[in-house]
Order: C-alpha cells, then sequence, then structure tokens
C-alpha cells in the first residue's frame, strides 16, 4: 500500500514530440494522475501557456497540484486543475473557459498507485475488498455487487467482452457456486475462486489467471469504454484548426476504439465509389499522425514494466472550427 501518488510517464518523449508543444499552448491532460506528462509538458508550453490536467481520483489531483504549482515563475503556466471524468469533457473545458484546445492526452487505465493501494480493490495480487471504482463519489456500483447479484450468463458476457477471457463461462459458473456458500466482497477470494475455476494446465502460461477478470469487471464497474468514446469526440471537438490529439491505450479494446474514431473523423466522404460526384459532403477532421501504433522500447519496459503493452496514437485536427 502507498500513500504516496508515483507515476512514471509512459512513452513520455513520444507524446511530447508528437502533441508539437511549444510556448503558449493551451495543452490538456485528461488523465492527470501524479502530472508525470504534465511537467514536462508545462516546460515547453512556459509561463504564456495554459495548462488543464483533469482527474477523477483527488489522492491523484492533490499530488498534482502540489508538483505543478511548484514548478518555477518563468517555467509555470496558467494552470487549472479539474476534479472529474474525462466522459464530460465537454463540462470541464467550459469550466476552465477556454475557447478551444492546442493539444490534449489521455493515458487512459488505472494508475500504478490504484493498482498498489489494495483498499482500492483493483489488485489481483492484494487482498483488499472489492471495489474497483475510480471515483466512489459518482459510481455507485462496485466490483463487489456485479460479482454477487450478476447471474451466470452476465457475468461470462462481461469477463468475455472486456478482456477475451477464454475461460469466462468457466469462471462464472464458479463464482455463482462459490457465492451460494458466502457473499464474495474480497479480491482474495475472487482470485482463489478463478484459480479453481481455470484448468491447471492453462495456468501455466499467460500470466497471473485473474488478470483478464479484474480488467473486466474494472471495466464494467467505471463504464471505461463509454466514457473514452465520449471524451475522444469531445476531444475533437474541441480541437483548434492544427491541433493534436494523443492516447495512449493499454489493452486492445481501448485501442480498437481509438483507431476507429481516429480513422471515422478522418475519412471524410462516405459516398459509395461508384457514384461519379459526392454527394453526402462529408470531409475530413482530423489528419493520422501515427498510422501504425507508438510502442515502448525494450529501454522504456525494462525500466517501467507496467507499459509493456501501451500503444500510442496520435491525430491532428484538420477543419477550422464552426
Amino acid at each position: 500500500m502507498t500513500n504516496e501518488y508515483r507515476h512514471i510517464p509512459v512513452l513520455l518523449d513520444e507524446c511530447l514530440q508528437g502533441l508539437e508543444l511549444s510556448p503558449g499552448k493551451t495543452y490538456v491532460d485528461a488523465t492527470l494522475g501524479g502530472a508525470g506528462h504534465s511537467l514536462a509538458a508545462a516546460k515547453l508550453i512556459g509561463p504564456t501557456g495554459h495548462l488543464i490536467g483533469i482527474d477523477q481520483d483527488q489522492v491523484a489531483l492533490d499530488a498534482a497540484t502540489a508538483r505543478l504549482s511548484a514548478l518555477p515563475d518563468d517555467v509555470r503556466p496558467e494552470i487549472d486543475v479539474l476534479y472529474g471524468n474525462f466522459g464530460k469533457l465537454d463540462e470541464l473545458l467550459l469550466e476552465a473557459e477556454v475557447p478551444s484546445i492546442d493539444a490534449i492526452l489521455f493515458d487512459i487505465g488505472v494508475s500504478s498507485v490504484q493498482i498498489d493501494t489494495p483498499s482500492r480493490g483493483f489488485s489481483f495480487k492484494e487482498s483488499g475488498p472489492l471495489d474497483m471504482r475510480m471515483d466512489p463519489s459518482k459510481h455507485t456500483i462496485t466490483a463487489a455487487e456485479i460479482i454477487n447479484t450478476k447471474n451466470a450468463t452476465d457475468l461470462a458476457r462481461i469477463i468475455r467482452q472486456y478482456s477475451d477471457e477464454k475461460w469466462a463461462s468457466r469462471i462464472a459458473e464458479f463464482i455463482v457456486k462459490g457465492r451460494e456458500k458466502e457473499p464474495i466482497t474480497e479480491s482474495e477470494q475472487l482470485v482463489d475462486i478463478i484459480k479453481a475455476a481455470v484448468p491447471a494446465s492453462a495456468r501455466r502460461s499467460g500470466g497471473h489467471p485473474a488478470k483478464r477478470t479484474f480488467q473486466a469487471l474494472r471495466i464494467e464497474v467505471n463504464a471505461e469504454l463509454d466514457m473514452l468514446r465520449a471524451g475522444l469526440e469531445a476531444a475533437i471537438r474541441w480541437l483548434a484548426p492544427g491541433g493534436r490529439i494523443a492516447v495512449i491505450s493499454y489493452h486492445s479494446l481501448e485501442d480498437r476504439i481509438v483507431k476507429d474514431c481516429f480513422k471515422d473523423y478522418a475519412q471524410g466522404c462516405t459516398c459509395p465509389p461508384d457514384l461519379p460526384v459526392c454527394v453526402c459532403g462529408n470531409k475530413p477532421i482530423l489528419k493520422q499522425i501515427t498510422r501504425k501504433p507508438i510502442v515502448p522500447n525494450a529501454d522504456e519496459i525494462a525500466r517501467n514494466p507496467r507499459s509493456r503493452s501501451a500503444k500510442l496514437r496520435i491525430a491532428q485536427r484538420l477543419d477550422e472550427l464552426t
């Protein structure tokens, strides 16, 4: 368990280069965390710039505010630190009173501190209550409630849909049987059930057998994929012409949403190819800067093993705001 909000920024240099930050720009960190990316970004946009940091974790906001405030006067930009989820980006940027933004970064997923704090219930390696709410003040349903109330069919669907877990149905069946004896309220209980459900031969490879199920529950509790879609679309609306959006994702479901979103906004005309002229009137809004995602190199993975699955995609706004 940790009381200090530590954060190792993933793909830091690649993000800063891809966002093309420079003095005077307005930069949004939609997942502020411990301000690892923002501390470096602040030095690039400087005292004439505007940094807006957003997070739904108050511990992260407190730590980030202290670190950003400690920047020297000749470096520190105007800073707004906002409490909320990037899925509500429209409301948050209205609160910040900015006409548009020049760059925005999304570093998706659970932070190291959230994982390492047993009381948050995210970790399958530590014993703690099955909570998994990123923002307990806004989310009311916990992982324990899902585990103890959903039927086997719904549990299997959640686990399979959000993690591609091969043994989803079997895990769901074992959960339902297990809760008949006593409510499943602790992460250790759930881990033991998953280990019993996954055959020994399958546990010998592919990492911890509970990893995918815990991921699926976290996504369900926090409606992460819906929030991601909403946040991306809002960010694109707020980008100034030439502004850039960068997104770091950590599993295939997130990356697919980012990839499809960028592709859709970069497509333009959707008319059938056999039409001689365009009648839809759609124009591309984004230019995809990264056709393939940027991934960490071996040195970064060695320094920060949790960066192993990271994928960075970057796009640029093309059209003028209307």
